[in-house]
C-alpha cells in the first residue's frame, strides 16, 4: 500500500463500512488513490492531502488537522480574535435528530467574508480535538434519498438543489472536527447561531459535484437519524461553496476526519510488538469455451497456461492459514480478520509494477465460499482484447515466459485503510486453438503475512489497527478445491509436454484429499469414489522409453510397438494416459463413431432417471463431480445416456457411470464414448450383463477355481465362514475396480486392463486377496465383508503399496480359465439334463418372451421413426417445392429483366456510337475551322508587316521632302516671310510633325491595337478547341454509365457550342473591325497602297 490509501470501486471510495468519500472524476485508469481535482493540478491537491494525513511527531508541532494555506487579512485576525456567542436558531432538520440545548453557548471564531470560502484549523480544549471551520458556504438544503451510498442519487439531489436554491439558499458555516468522535456543526453565518450537527458515525457517504458541471462548486454528505435500522431516515444535505478549490478543501478535510481518533484512546504503549496474521492466497484462471462456460487453465510448476484472445476471468481465494506459528520474533495470533469486502482487482504484465501500472478488472463477483465461510471468494472478467494488456495477449516462445502481477485490495474489519496482496506468477501464452495435456490444475497459492498494531476502541467496542506491513511468504503447497473441467488434445505428443512430466511432483486432475484418508485412520467409513491423489511424477529414463516408441505407434496405430507391453505395466504417465488409451483401444481416429455420439445425445432415453441417480453417487469425492449439475456431471449424464442408447440390448447399467468417469477424467466426452463402446464390446464387458449375468456367474466360478488352486488357505476359510466370490468381486468385474479403489490404483489398473484384457481382473483379484492373506483369514464373516468395503480400498492409497500390487498382479499365471469356462458351461449342461424340462422351456419361454417384446419395441420404436421421418421429409418436400417454385418465378423475372437491360444495353451503344460519329465530324470540322484560322491569321501578320514596312518608308520619304522644302522656302525670303506665321522662325521649321504624320501615327497604332485584339481571339479559340476535346472525353465518360436518351439534349449543346465557336472565330478574323475610325483607316490605307 501507498501511503495514501488506496480510495476507489466504481468512482467512490470508503474509508470504512460507515464512512465514505468519493470523488465522481476518477476513472478506472487513474491511480488507485484519493484522486480529487484542484482546479486541474493533482500535485497541488496531492501535496495538500499527503499535509493533512500526516501525523505529527511531536507535542510542539501543529495541531491535527488541515493548515490555512490562504492565511487571513490583517481584518481578518482582528476578527477572528473576538469570541461570538453563538445561540441556537430554528431550521428545518429530521424529526430523529436530537437537538441542542437552546441554553449552551457555543463559542468560535469569526472569519471575515472574502470572495473564497475561508476556513481554519482551531484547537479545542475538549476532548473532541481540533475544528475547522469554512465560512461563506451555502447550504442548498436537504432531501431524503433511499440509498445513501449511491453516488448516482446524491448527483441528482444535488443537481436539483442547486436549481432550485440559486436565490432561497442559506450562508452558513461549516465546522469540520479533525477526528471520528466529533461532529460537524452548522452555524448561521449571519448570527453565528448552531443551527445542528451531526455525529461522525452518522455520515455515511460523502461525494462532489461533477468538475465539467453547474455543480462543481457543490459537495454533499449523507446522514442516517433514527436508533435502529428499522426506523432510520437517510438524508442529503448539499451545499456550495465559493470557487471550486475550496470543495476539494472540504474533502480533504472529511477524508482526515473518517481516518484519525482522538489521542485520548490512542494505546499509550506506542512501542507494543503487533500481531502477525497469515493467509492462504490462492490465484486461478480460467477461460471460456465455446459453450459460454469458463473452464480453469491448466497450470505447469511455474507458469500458467493461457490461449490468446479468449475471455477469462480471474479468481481469488482469501483463506486464514492453518495453524498458528510464530516467525521473526512476531508472535503470531488466531484471531480471524473478517474481510468485508473487496476495494479492486487489478493485473498487470511484468513483476515489481508500480501501483499506478495497475490495471482494474470489472468485478464479476464477491462474497464468502458457500463452502468454508472463513474464505472470501473474489472474481474479476479479464477481457484480452484491451490493448493495456496486449503482452498478455501475444503468442510467446516455447523457451520464454511472461511475468504478471495479481493484486486485491480487501477492507479487513478493525483496519481502517484497504490492505493490498500481490502475486506474481509467469504465464505462456499460446495460440487460440492450442489444446492442452491437462495433468494438473492446482491453484497458485501464496502465503502472506500481515502484521498489525491495536491503537485504539471503536465506540462498539471493537479493536481497530494499522497496517504495519504486509509480506509475500512466497508459494505454498496447498489444495484449494476448484471446479474441474477437462479437456485433452489427444492429436499429437509433443517433446515439450514428455519434458514436463519430468520437472516434479504435483496433484492431477484427480487428486483431492478426502475426510477419513488418512493412514493411520481405522474409522468404519469406506472410501469414497474418486478420492486419492494421483502423481505425475515420472523418472526421465521412462519418459526417454515412451518418446521413442510413441511415434511408431501413432504411425501404425494397428499395431503395439515392441517395448509397449512393459511400459504399461510399470504405469502410464499420467499426462499420457488419455493418448495411450485409445491407441492401446485402436480408437484414435474414429471419426465416425464421435459423430454418432452427437447424434445420441440428441436421443431421449428411458433410463435418465435412474442415470441421474446414480450420477450422484460417482466420484463424489471429486471436485469434478461433486457439484450437482456442473460441467463435470453434465458430460457423464450424456455419456451415460448416449450409451444406453446405442446399446439397446444392454442399456445403462448401474456401475458403469464409475467407468465412464474415470475415462472422462482423460479426455473428452466424443473420445470417453468412443473407448467406453470399444470397452464393452470388444472387451466383452457388457456380456457380463447380459442373459442374467450369466457369464458373471462363470467369472465368479473361475475365481473361485483359481483361489482354490493359488490360494487355498483363504479359499477353505471362506467356506467355513460362507463366504462366496459374489460377495466381494461382483464389484471388482462390473465397474473394473473404478468404484471404491483410490484414482492411482483405478487409473493403473485401467492401463493393465486396456492392454491384457479381462485376464487382469483374476490377476488383480488374486493379488489383493494374496496381499490381505494374513487378515482375511483372522477374520469371521462380518469382519470379512466389511474388510473388503472399508478396509481394503484405504489399503492403497499409497503409490508404493499399489505398484506392489501390480507387480505381483502380472506375475500371476491365470492359463486355466479356458479350462475353467469348459467345466462351468459342462455343469450347466449337466444341470439342463438334470433340470425338469417343463421349468426348463419356461425359463427359455420366458427369455424368448423377453427377446420378443424387446424386438417389438425396437420395431415399434422404428415404425415411429420411420412414419415420423416421412412425415418431416413430405413437409421439407413441400418447402423445397415451394421453393423451387418461387426460384422459378424469380428466374423468370431476373430472365426478363437481363432481356430488358439487354436491349436497352444495344440501343445506349447505337446512340453511343451516333454521338461518337457526331462528335468526331464536329471534331474534323472545328480542325478544319482551327486551320483556316490559323491561315488567316498568318496572312493578316504578313500584311500587318507589309503594311509596316510601307509606313516606314513613306514617313523616311515625306520626312526628306519636307526638310528639302524647309531648307528652299528658309533660302527664300519672299516665301519665308509669306510662311513664318505658319511654320514660325527658321530656325523650328520642322520641330512640329505636320498634321498627315500625325494621323499616320494614330493610324499605326490603331493596327496595333488590333492586332493585339487578333493574338487574343487567337488564343481564346486555342481555348475553345480544348474545351470541346475536354467534352468530347467527358461525354464519352457519360455515355457509358447513361441509362435514359440524353441524344437530343447531346445535339443541342454541341449545335450551341458550335455556333459560339464560330461567332468567336468570327470575332478572332480581320473581317469585323474592332472599331469604326481602325476600319475606315485601313481602308484608306489599302487604296493608297493601290494607287
Amino acid at each position: 500500500m501507498e501511503e495514501c490509501s488506496s480510495l476507489r470501486s466504481s468512482d467512490s471510495a470508503g474509508t470504512s463500512e460507515e464512512y465514505e468519500i468519493i470523488d465522481s472524476q476518477l476513472t478506472q485508469e487513474s491511480e488507485p488513490q484519493l484522486n480529487i481535482a484542484n482546479n486541474g493540478n493533482m500535485d497541488d491537491l496531492q501535496q495538500e492531502l499527503t499535509e493533512v494525513m500526516k501525523e505529527k511527531s511531536s507535542e510542539n508541532s501543529s495541531p491535527n488537522g488541515v493548515e490555512n494555506k490562504n492565511p487571513p487579512t490583517q481584518k481578518d485576525e482582528k476578527a477572528s480574535n473576538q469570541p461570538v456567542t453563538v445561540e441556537k436558531t430554528n431550521m428545518v432538520i429530521s424529526a430523529d435528530e436530537k437537538p441542542v440545548k437552546e441554553t449552551e453557548p457555543v463559542n468560535y471564531p469569526r472569519m471575515s467574508a472574502t470572495d473564497d470560502c475561508t476556513f481554519q484549523t482551531i484547537e479545542n480544549e475538549e476532548d473532541s480535538g481540533d475544528y475547522t471551520i469554512f465560512n461563506r458556504v451555502m447550504y442548498l438544503g436537504a432531501a431524503s434519498i433511499n440509498a445513501p451510498r449511491s453516488e448516482a442519487e446524491i448527483q441528482r439531489n444535488m443537481a436539483i438543489l442547486n436549481a432550485q436554491a440559486q436565490e432561497q439558499a442559506l450562508e452558513v458555516s461549516v465546522s469540520v472536527p479533525s477526528n471520528s468522535e466529533g461532529c460537524v456543526i452548522i452555524y448561521d453565518a449571519a448570527t453565528g447561531t448552531e443551527m445542528t450537527r451531526f455525529k461522525i458515525d452518522s455520515i455515511l457517504f460523502c461525494a462532489r459535484g461533477k468538475i465539467d458541471m453547474s455543480e462543481a462548486k457543490c459537495f454533499a454528505f449523507t446522514s442516517s437519524h433514527g436508533e435502529t435500522p428499522e426506523n432510520a431516515i437517510f438524508q442529503c444535505h448539499v451545499f456550495r461553496c465559493q470557487i471550486p478549490e475550496a470543495v476539494a478543501r472540504v474533502l480533504i478535510t472529511f477524508a482526515a476526519t473518517f481516518r484519525r481518533v482522538p489521542k485520548s484512546k490512542q494505546i499509550k504503549d506506542e512501542k507494543q510488538e503487533g500481531k502477525e496474521h497469515f493467509f492462504d492466497i490462492s490465484l486461478e484462471i480460467k477461460e471460456e469455451d465455446s459453450k459460454g462456460n469458463f473452464n480453469i487453465v491448466p497450470r505447469d510448476k511455474e507458469f500458467f497456461k493461457l490461449r490468446t484472445n479468449i475471455e477469462k476471468q480471474l479468481i481469488l481465494t482469501v483463506t486464514p492459514a492453518p495453524g498458528s506459528t510464530q516467525m521473526g520474533g512476531i508472535p503470531s495470533t488466531n484471531e480471524e480478520l473478517h474481510v468485508e469486502r473487496c476495494f479492486g482487482l487489478l493485473i498487470a504484465p511484468g513483476r515489481r509494477v508500480k501501483h499506478a501500472d495497475m490495471n482494474l478488472l470489472e468485478m464479476v463477483s464477491m462474497g464468502s465460499n458457500v463452502n468454508d465461510k472463513k474464505s472470501y471468494v473474489i472474481s474479476g472478467h479479464w477481457d484480452p482484447a484491451d490493448p493495456i494488456f496486449d503482452v498478455l495477449n501475444q503468442e510467446t516462445p516455447k523457451d520464454r515466459r511472461v511475468s504478471m502481477t495479481v493484486a486485491i485490495d480487501l477492507v479487513m474489519r478493525g483496519i481502517q485503510e484497504p490492505v493490498r496482496f500481490v502475486i506474481e506468477t509467469k504465464v505462456r501464452v499460446y495460440p487460440q486453438n492450442e489444446r492442452f495435456w491437462y495433468f494438473s490444475k492446482k491453484p497458485l497459492v501464496h502465503l502472506f503475512s500481515l502484521k498489525l498494531k491495536q491503537v485504539e476502541h471503536s465506540p462498539q467496542g471493537d479493536k481497530q489497527y494499522i497496517v504495519l506491513s504486509v509480506d509475500n511468504l512466497g508459494e505454498v503447497e496447498r489444495w484449494r478445491p476448484s471446479t474441474m473441467s477437462l479437456s485433452l488434445n489427444l492429436s499429437s505428443l509433443t517433446s515439450s509436454t514428455l519434458s514436463s512430466l519430468s520437472t516434479g511432483r504435483s496433484p492431477s486432475i484427480a487428486s483431492i484429499e478426502t475426510p477419513g484418508c488418512d493412514d493411520e485412520s481405522d474409522d468404519d467409513e469406506p472410501l469414497l469414489s474418486g478420492s486419492g491423489e494421483v502423481s505425475k511424477d515420472c523418472p526421465q529414463g521412462e519418459l526417454d522409453l515412451w518418446r521413442q516408441v510413441l511415434p511408431k505407434w501413432q504411425a501404425a496405430p494397428q499395431q503395439i510397438p515392441k517395448g509397449v507391453s512393459g511400459l504399461v505395466k510399470r504405469g502410464i504417465p499420467e499426462a499420457l494416459r488419455g493418448e495411450v488409451w485409445q491407441l492401446l483401444c485402436r480408437c484414435s481416429e474414429d471419426k465416425e463413431m464421435m459423430e454418432t455420439y452427437k447424434v445420441l445425445i440428441t436421443k431421449d432415453c428411458a433410463s435418465e432417471q435412474g442415470i441421474r441417480r446414480d450420477i450422484n453417487r460417482t466420484f463424489p469425492a471429486h471436485d469434478y463431480f461433486k457439484e450437482a449439475g456442473g460441467v463435470g456431471q453434465d458430460a457423464l449424464f450424456k455419456i451415460s445416456k448416449a450409451y444406453a442408447v446405442y446399446d439397446e440390448e444392454v442399456g445403462y447399467c448401474q456401475g458403469l457411470s464409475f467407468l465412464a468417469a474415470a475415462l472422462l477424467l482423460h479426455m473428452p466426452e466424443e473420445q470417453t464414448f468412443c473407448v467406453l463402446v470399444k470397452i464393452m464390446f470388444d472387451y466383452g464387458l457388457r456380456d457380463l450383463f447380459k442373459d442374467g449375468f450369466e457369464i458373471l456367474h462363470m467369472r465368479f466360478y473361475q475365481l473361485g477355481k483359481l483361489m482354490e488352486e493359488q490360494l487355498p488357505e483363504i479359499w477353505l476359510h471362506f467356506q467355513e465362514q460362507g463366504v462366496e466370490v459374489h460377495m466381494f468381486a461382483s464389484q471388482w468385474f462390473l465397474t473394473l475396480y473404478t468404484a471404491k479403489f483410490p484414482l492411482f490404483m483405478v487409473f493403473h489398473y485401467l492401463d493393465v486392463f486396456l492392454l491384457t484384457g479381462v485376464d487382469s481382473v483374476f490377476q488383480v483379484a488374486l493379488a489383493l486377496l494374496q496381499m490381505s492373506k494374513k487378515e482375511l483369514i483372522s477374520l469371521d464373516f462380518e469382519g470379512i465383508l466389511k474388510y473388503f468395503r472399508v478396509s481394503l480400498p484405504k489399503k492403497y492409497r499409497n503409490e508404493d503399496v499399489a505398484r506392489q500390487l501390480f507387480k505381483l498382479a502380472t506375475s500371476l499365471k491365470v492359463k486355466k480359465l479356458k479350462k475353467y469356462e469348459k467345466e462351468y458351461l459342462a455343469i450347466k449342461e449337466q444341470e439342463a439334463l438334470q433340470e425338469d424340462p417343463v421349468v426348463r422351456l419356461e425359463r427359455e419361454n420366458r427369455r424368448l418372451l423377453e427377446d420378443n417384446m424387446r424386438l417389438e419395441r425396437e420395431n415399434d420404436d422404428l415404425a415411429h421413426e420411420l412414419v415420423t421421418s416421412k412425415i418431416s421429409m413430405r413437409h421439407s418436400l413441400d418447402k423445397l417445392e415451394d421453393k423451387c417454385e418461387n426460384l422459378n418465378k424469380e428466374y423468370k423475372n431476373v430472365n426478363s429483366l437481363l432481356n430488358d437491360a439487354e436491349e436497352e444495353k444495344k440501343r445506349l451503344l447505337f446512340e453511343a456510337n451516333q454521338v461518337k460519329e457526331l462528335l468526331k465530324r464536329e471534331v474534323d470540322k472545328g480542325d478544319v475551322d482551327s486551320q483556316r484560322n490559323l491561315a488567316i491569321i498568318a496572312d493578316y501578320k504578313k500584311i500587318c508587316s507589309q503594311l509596316s514596312e510601307r509606313l516606314d518608308k513613306e514617313q523616311a520619304a515625306n520626312a526628306q521632302t519636307i526638310n528639302m522644302y524647309k531648307v528652299k522656302v528658309s533660302s527664300c525670303e519672299q516665301c519665308s516671310g509669306v510662311l513664318s506665321p505658319v511654320t514660325g522662325p527658321p530656325g523650328e521649321l520642322g520641330s512640329e510633325e505636320s498634321p498627315a504624320v500625325t494621323k499616320l501615327h494614330q493610324q499605326v497604332r490603331e493596327l496595333e491595337l488590333e492586332l493585339a485584339q487578333t493574338k487574343l481571339a487567337l488564343v481564346e479559340s486555342e481555348c475553345k478547341n480544348q474545351d470541346l476535346v475536354h467534352q468530347l472525353g467527358t461525354a464519352m465518360n457519360e455515355l457509358q454509365a447513361a441509362k435514359n436518351t440524353w441524344f437530343q439534349k447531346t445535339l443541342t449543346s454541341f449545335s450551341s457550342l458550335k455556333e459560339r465557336t464560330g461567332a468567336g472565330a468570327s470575332i478572332g478574323g480581320t473581317t469585323v473591325p474592332p472599331s469604326g475610325t481602325s476600319g475606315s483607316g485601313l481602308q484608306r490605307q489599302q487604296s493608297r497602297d493601290s494607287s
